[in-house]
């Protein structure tokens, strides 16, 4: 920050260099705690969720405890950005870390399944505030010139909590029972508490228009009717059914109120004007995609490592090391280039490329797919992620203003959000139609009442099969896989055709020049150095 604010006095150069770096650091730490809570916590509670059931009972109602998380995050995502625009990112962010930490409690100490729910939700409350605050308060904080040094701690955070969530959920429920998988969240916030309200000092906001509550109330509606549809849908209820139909109709409908709404709003929480920039709006685009692509692929390698290459259930997350890998080192190599030399537009050019040929490769993979060769096909997929994951963030706050910096950060993640519940409900869809077909046609009437229920059978029950329907079930996963990973490769074509038309805007904050221009300076908000 220190090359937008010291223009005006040649004697402050000497110094903020030396003592930006030691506070950012810092209120960085606190920032990568809260990331951290937010991904890690449904990666645990899954591990956990056959011990709470056992302890609680309610397993009618098991999807809920994380369809209700999910719901509530992906509600309060853009609610969360806006407050903080109009009253101040610091009190936002803590506010939003306290309410995820009050449900975490509440979770941990549920005495049913009904309240566990409930409790979930109060937890996705505070953490649709997580991921959002920590990015606009970057935003803030960092120039976008400078942002890419912070890329590769971000992206590892990522890789940690998908790799790390499964084996410390794990380790947690076995050691200390699994109301400790909630308890865990209660000390690392207390200390991204701590240190957010000492060390970080933003400005104070305070807006006198007053908060669009019925522009909350038709998103609200909007989102929680499609992340219904594509959760129940397929599965729960049959794509076609009444219920499906009444929830597509009521999304549709409170979706263009509220646009309609959003051009009336005296303080819109999504101010639509955002969306006129063409960067903006292709990295919106993007990031939809990219989220769609990700967590389908995430979804279904652990499921066909371990069903078709025998791979041990246990330790899940390591089996996606190749790809988290890839992402991490090319997230880095990203941030880097784009500090050093201000050009962006290669790499999500480079990323679409590299997920249509990844996930292309992968589609590839049949029974006798080697370890190695789907690692490396993973590692493509990955390198591809890593070009798009941090760029798209970062450009998407390069192409708003300072004041839009909290609904910036909050729409971009609410389309990686949306993006990722279609992703698994489409790529789902079609995974399950296949193996269902694949069953029937290798092994008749009893492949077809193996996959009935679930076309995803966990390790116990794959034991018990018989060689031949086993054998059946291996090839029906391949053939699922197939279809899935192809979708997602042509899907990612949308990426590519997006990256192509994004224009390669300065970034701000970059080295000084002799002739600034007001209208890229960006004041530096004041952090204690330490």
């Amino acid at each position: 920050m220190a090359d937008t604010q010291t223009a005006k006095a040649g004697q402050a150069e000497p110094e903020q260099p030396e003592k930006q770096p030691k506070s950012v650091r810092v209120v960085l730490l606190a920032l990568m705690i809260a990331m951290m809570l937010a991904m890690l916590d449904n990666m645990i509670v899954g591990t956990a969720m056959p011990t709470i059931v056992g302890d609680l009972g309610g397993l009618e109602h098991l999807s809920w405890v994380v369809t209700g998380y999910t719901l509530a995050t992906a509600a309060s995502t853009p609610v969360w950005g806006k407050i903080g625009d109009m009253y101040g990112r610091k009190g936002a962010f803590l506010g939003s870390i306290v309410i995820f930490l009050i449900g975490s409690a509440l979770s941990g100490m549920a005495q049913g399944m009904g309240e566990l729910i409930a409790f979930r939700a109060v937890q996705g409350l505070g953490a649709g505030g997580l991921m959002v605050g920590v990015m606009a308060i970057i935003g803030d904080l960092i120039p976008p010139r400078e942002r890419g040094k912070y890329q590769g701690m971000m992206a590892g955070v990522m890789a940690l909590a998908m790799i790390g969530g499964p084996l410390v959920g794990g380790t947690i429920t076995d050691n200390w029972g699994w109301r400790w998988t909630f308890y865990i969240n209660l000390p690392l916030g207390a200390v991204a508490l701590a240190l957010v309200s000492a060390v970080l000092h933003l400005p104070k906001k305070r807006s006198k228009a007053g908060i669009d509550y019925l522009g909350v109330v038709l998103l609200t509606v909007g989102i929680t009717a499609i992340v219904l549809v594509t959760t129940w849908g397929g599965t729960e209820y049959a794509w076609t059914s009444a219920r499906i139909m009444e929830l597509t109709a009521l999304g549709v409908v409170s979706l263009v109120g509220f646009v309609f709404w959003q051009t009336k709003a005296a303080e819109p929480v999504l101010p639509l004007h955002i969306f006129k920039s063409l960067n903006f709006t292709l990295m919106s685009v993007i990031g939809f995609v990219t989220g769609f692509v990700m967590f389908g692929a995430t979804l279904f390698l652990p499921l066909y490592q371990q069903a078709v290459q025998g791979a041990s259930a246990t330790n899940s997350g390591l089996l996606l090391l190749p790809m988290l890998g890839a992402m991490l080192v090319t997230s880095m190599v990203a941030g880097r280039v784009t500090t050093g030399s201000g050009r962006y537009k290669v790499f999500p050019v480079t990323g679409g490329v590299l997920m249509i040929i990844g996930l292309y490769l992968m589609s590839t993979m049949d029974t006798d797919t080697t370890r190695l060769t789907s690692g490396i096909y993973m590692a493509v997929v990955g390198a591809g992620m890593g070009c798009l994951m941090q760029v798209t963030m970062l450009v998407a706050q390069n192409s708003v203003e300072m004041k839009d910096m909290g609904v910036a950060s909050s729409s971009a993640t609410l389309f990686r959000t949306l993006g990722s519940s279609f992703g698994v409900a489409v790529m789902g869809a079609l995974f399950n139609n296949r193996v269902q077909d694949v069953m029937t046609e290798r092994a008749g009437a009893l492949g077809k009442g193996i996959t009935e229920k679930s076309a995803q059978l966990d390790a116990a029950s794959l034991a018990k099969l018989p060689a031949a329907a086993r054998e059946a079930y291996q090839h029906a996963v391949s053939a699922g896989t197939h279809s899935a990973f192809l979708l997602g490769s042509a899907i990612a074509i949308v990426v590519l055709v997006a990256a192509v038309f994004v224009k390669e805007v300065p970034l701000r904050g970059g080295p000084a020049k002799p002739s600034t221009e007001p209208t890229d300076a960006i004041p530096a908000p004041a952090i204690e150095a330490v």
